[in-house]
């Protein structure tokens, strides 16, 4: 089901009155959530329940025997049991295709020709997330972080939490687990933040990201029909269609969470205007990053094992990052670009620190922030262009193209930039990024959303109308071949 379809615009109403009938009762309401979170995932392919299910019972239950069991050998032994479910059902629905086209295609550089197929399977929606959410149950539980669960009503509702669960954020139980402990009343500024939030991520996704999809689709699927200045205008769309997309995504979720009484983690803090790679990661995707972070690049020995080991810990972080997020050397290649650049910042800090100083570059005003920020915004364009082409070949040619067939003359040409495009639609997402710009400049220096609750009542409600006439007016609807959310097919 997706949160920018009419079957969720039914779903939601009917759920959230629901919901707050039962909000009261601790077990009625989390049994309640289970059954809307299971029948909101089911609606896409019911067969994929019992892996969540299963993922649900084998961690609820390894939990439990962890904390009763002392022992080193057999926590061990019960830790490797979550892994082996968990990732086993990931890398078996998202990497077995990849690995034997891998095998076949090694052959194939020593002249040897393997008659192997590949299998047919289907890819569950959302299984990146929820297998990364409930492992950090069983490890935190492991490393004696967390004390598991006796309720598997709370549990299962945590595992299957509807907002968040085919996209995130990835929870952490430590922080989301506990609330299904406690009861909520309704709060209607409460409610009204999270339906504001929600109306920012529906404007993102419908306004913007799926609008730039339809050039970037445009571009990226027939790379041998265009050139230089296409390719530079694809990806920059592509850049911003993939953050309003996701974090959009994330508006939603934590939004529809707010509206029930949860708080979700934030999982976007403005990317784009970071002066650093660094800075980039640490408020891009923020939940699965914190993830690698605290459950791969800290026990690899994190950056306390040597300049070496350190940088080596960075880079494989990125290139399973990579592979987190699909199956396909383009992926691991854009994962490979990130960790070097992170390893080279990282290297070169104090070096950089005096030659900024020297230039007078490392003041923190308005033309610096801006001078960083557009060659992060290239570095990670170029990223970008990996993560979105539909092969290698695809790709090299876009990076060749953009760097040696760039002709001026068709920045400004229509031919150019309404590819994909009906009249004037170019200056409706050009006008809307250059306002979620705005907004999020100043909403980086203060709360915006807070500040415009403050208002006046006609203040607001002109924002809110605003806000709801844009996905009316310009929002891309079916006719438009209706974009799913792009992390769906991670």
């Amino acid at each position: 089901m997706l949160f920018n379809s009419l079957d969720f615009a039914i779903f939601f109403p009917i759920v959230f009155i629901l919901y707050w009938i039962v909000a009261k009762h601790i077990k009625t309401r989390n049994a309640f959530i289970l059954v809307a979170s299971y029948l909101f995932y089911g609606w896409w392919d019911w067969r994929f329940l019992f892996l969540i299910a299963i993922s649900t019972l084998v961690d609820f239950y390894v939990g439990k025997r962890l904390h009763k069991t002392e022992a080193n050998n057999k926590r061990k032994q019960l830790l490797l049991i979550s892994l082996f479910v968990n990732l086993g059902f990931l890398i078996y629905f998202k990497y077995t295709n990849f690995f034997i086209e891998t095998f076949v295609d090694s052959f194939r550089l020593f002249g040897k020709q393997l008659e192997v197929s590949t299998l047919n399977i289907i890819l569950p929606v959302g299984i990146s997330f929820y297998t990364f959410q409930t492992l950090s149950y069983t490890i935190d539980i492991y490393r004696k972080e967390l004390k598991p669960t006796n309720d598997l009503l709370a549990f299962g509702a945590f595992v299957s939490f509807f907002p968040q669960l085919v996209a995130g954020p990835i929870e952490r139980a430590s922080h989301l687990l506990p609330q299904f402990y406690k009861t909520y009343k309704f709060d209607y500024k409460l409610v009204k933040s999270g339906l504001l939030l929600m109306a920012f991520g529906l404007f993102k996704k419908m306004v913007i990201a799926d609008r730039a999809a339809l050039y970037v689709n445009e571009v990226y699927n027939n790379v041998d029909d265009y050139g230089g200045v296409g390719y530079i205008y694809a990806t920059i769309l592509f850049a911003f269609q993939i953050y309003c997309d996701f974090s959009g995504y994330s508006d939603i979720a934590i939004g529809l969470g707010r509206t029930m009484g949860f708080d979700l983690m934030k999982n976007f803090n403005s990317p784009y205007i970071s002066k650093s790679l660094t800075e980039f990661w640490r408020r891009w995707h923020i939940s699965l990053s914190t993830w690698f972070r605290d459950y791969v690049y800290i026990p690899l020995g994190g950056s306390k094992v040597g300049k070496f080991r350190t940088y080596a810990n960075l880079f494989i972080v990125f290139v399973v990052s990579g592979m987190w997020h699909g199956a396909a050397m383009t992926f691991i290649i854009w994962g490979a670009i990130h960790g070097v650049i992170l390893m080279i910042e990282k290297g070169s800090y104090k070096l950089r620190l005096r030659v900024f100083r020297k230039l007078g570059l490392h003041k923190n005003n308005f033309s610096n922030q801006l001078f960083f920020g557009l060659i992060i915004f290239i570095i990670v364009c170029v990223a970008w262009v990996f993560f979105r082409a539909n092969s290698l070949a695809d790709a090299w040619q876009i990076i060749y193209g953009m760097f040696t067939e760039f002709d001026a003359g068709k920045l400004f040409d229509k031919n150019t930039y309404l590819i994909g495009f009906k009249s004037n639609e170019f200056k409706v997402v050009g006008l809307s990024i250059l306002l979620l710009f705005v907004f999020e400049y100043f909403h980086r220096r203060f709360n915006a959303i807070k500040y415009i609750n403050l208002q006046s009542a006609i203040f607001r409600w002109s924002f809110y109308m605003f806000i709801v006439l844009s996905i009316v007016v310009f929002g891309v609807y079916g006719d438009r071949n209706i974009q799913e959310f792009i992390y769906f097919q991670f």
